[in-house]
């Protein structure tokens, strides 16, 4: 059902993430309120959207929407899921964090520093707080260069961090990052109780059975839970 994708085709880049939290926090410093979604496992909505487990995090279903499974090439563990509609795409992938502090902030400046030498990079407001626009050069099937589109959104949560990475039209055009930023509302992560260092991604699984709802195809014949053909790999934090 799912074809596995390597996630060490691109550069890495590689944040430090081992932050650790304060108790006291000047008022002026205090971290932006949460957005709606994604959720913790504790405040899961009540809603009829089928999602789909993954351990570390559960990705709802939606209709046209094709789904990844990134692997880590020297484990092979699951270390990401990405979501395809149409000509677009959304990875996520979900990591410890400390308990008293969030680590957007500084991801988002070691992301903006490795993109920088690759092209501009514009930080902009959006619909998850702060987030960071990229054009990058990328090879075509044929060799031929050309230019990608992407966009990084992150959010803290209790103990966790989610980072989205849209490439494509949704990367720049609102319509099309409609669908893929539902998607991205309404993840629910499951961070566990077991200790983990501030980075380290949170386990992710192979699915079992599809639950009720969520059909291998979709009404166009197409596999809905089968991975396209690789697109381009931006960015990979562990």
């Amino acid at each position: 059902m799912f074809r596995r994708r390597k996630s060490s085709d691109a550069d890495p880049v590689e944040p430090d993430l081992d932050e650790t939290g304060i108790d006291d926090v000047e008022e002026d410093d205090e971290p932006e309120p949460r957005v709606p979604g994604p959720y913790d496992e504790s405040e899961a909505p009540a809603d009829d959207l089928v999602r789909l487990d993954l351990g570390g995090v559960r990705v709802p279903g939606a209709d046209g929407m094709e789904l990844r499974l990134d692997l880590d090439e020297s484990t092979q563990a699951v270390v990401a899921v990405t979501v395809v509609t149409g000509e677009s795409a959304l990875q996520i992938m979900a990591f410890a964090a400390p308990r008293t502090d969030g680590i957007w902030d500084d991801v988002r400046e070691e992301i903006r520093v490795a993109l920088a030498a690759q092209g501009p990079v514009e930080e902009a407001q959006g619909a998850f707080g702060k987030e960071l626009l990229a054009t990058l050069p990328v090879a075509g099937p044929q060799g031929q260069s050309g230019v990608q589109p992407v966009r990084f959104i992150g959010v803290d949560g209790p103990r966790w961090f989610v980072r989205g990475l849209f490439s494509g039209p949704a990367a720049r055009q609102a319509d099309a990052a409609a669908p893929l930023e539902d998607v991205f509302r309404n993840t629910v992560v499951v961070r566990g109780s077991d200790p983990m260092a501030p980075g380290d991604p949170l386990p992710l699984q192979m699915p079992g059975e599809l639950p009720e709802g969520m059909d291998e195809a979709g009404p166009d014949g197409r596999p809905r839970m089968a991975p396209p053909e690789r697109g381009p790999e931006i960015t990979e934090i562990r």
